[in-house]
């Protein structure tokens, strides 16, 4: 096989050529194969564009042009009827030195951490329901799926029934064990006590499902291994469960934190808009609810939802760089 050196017609530049001499293939010109470290140019064109560009333009639409437009609004002031005009930063300074912020951020963190607290409950449940041979498991699921699926305001009002002070089944049943239940919905901090048993109750169908997934893809082997080395079914649960499940776990806790951050229909639902305890129990949310659609103040409303989104964005980068220490690829 020799090399030649030619130039190429259409750029002038040299291109190496291999010619292979022998009796297979007489005078067959091939060409050197591509270099190392240097990855092959594709050639796919517009087609692949072609086709996500529905999705790009609905992204585009629904998603990336509002965040724009709220962040141009957050500068602005409104009149009653309408007509933003530029008003600098003066709707952040009113909302950096407005108490109800630091009160509303602090009731959905609070909300937040107690929702999450049901991820560990659901992974316990998750594993119950993987035993092998239980039966009606399926039943079951649904059962604890359907809270997840149904209205807000459907679950937000059989609630609310329940936690009525005078003839509410959890006061009558906390009366069974000589506890006086307090008027849940009317009280401070009751109330935000209940809306957050209510969102954990609510959410734990959806991590079970999520979990369970997860559960069927550890192989028993591991298990079996384990049971032969001695260990016991909780040392199991954790060392072979809960680091093998920890990738399920981390996009729960991901998608757990965002809507518990967007906290604001199963509260109005719960609360209403007219409760006295709504300024001690209100969510961020709730706080731009309140500014945009009550107050009418459409640019304060609009630095609110843009400091939710920079905080739901922080949290979710934390919970990115901290999950490099706990989950198991």
């Amino acid at each position: 096989m020799t090399i030649h050196t030619e130039r190429n017609p259409a750029t002038g530049t040299p291109a190496r050529t291999q010619r292979a001499s022998g009796p297979g293939a007489p005078g067959t010109e091939l060409p050197d194969a591509p270099r190392a470290g240097r990855p092959p140019r594709r050639t796919d064109g517009f087609w692949p564009w072609l086709f996500v560009l529905p999705l790009l333009v609905g992204v585009a639409t629904f998603y990336i042009w509002p965040i724009i437009q709220t962040f141009w609004y957050s500068f602005t002031s409104w009149g009653v009827f309408g007509g933003a005009t530029f008003s600098g930063v003066a709707n952040y300074v009113r909302l950096l030195s407005d108490p109800q912020l630091y009160q509303s951020l602090l009731n959905t963190v609070i909300y937040t951490v107690i929702v999450l607290l049901g991820i560990p409950i659901a992974v316990w449940l998750a594993s119950l329901l993987n035993t092998t041979g239980l039966r009606f498991a399926q039943f079951y699921r649904v059962l604890f799926f359907l809270p997840y699926v149904a209205m807000p305001a459907a679950i937000a009002l059989v609630w609310r029934i329940m936690f009525n002070g005078d003839y509410g089944i959890v006061n009558w049943f906390l009366g069974r064990f000589g506890i006086d239940g307090p008027y849940w919905i009317s009280t401070p901090g009751f109330a935000l006590l209940a809306v957050s048993l209510v969102g954990l109750w609510s959410s734990l169908g959806f991590s079970m499902i999520i979990l369970g997934a997860g559960l069927k893809d550890i192989p028993p082997e591991l298990y079996e291994a384990a049971e032969l080395d001695g260990a016991s079914r909780w040392r199991q649960f954790r060392s072979v469960t809960v680091p093998l499940l920890s990738p399920s776990i981390f996009f729960v806790v991901i998608v757990t934190t965002i809507s518990s951050f967007q906290l604001f229909d199963l509260l109005y639902a719960i609360l209403g808009s007219t409760n006295p305890v709504i300024p001690k129990t209100m969510s961020l949310v709730f706080y731009f609810y309140s500014a945009g659609f009550i107050d009418n103040d459409k640019g304060f409303a609009a630095a609110i939802a843009m400091v939710i989104f920079v905080l739901i964005g922080i949290v979710t980068l934390v919970q990115f760089r901290v999950q490099k220490r706990w989950v198991q690829a």
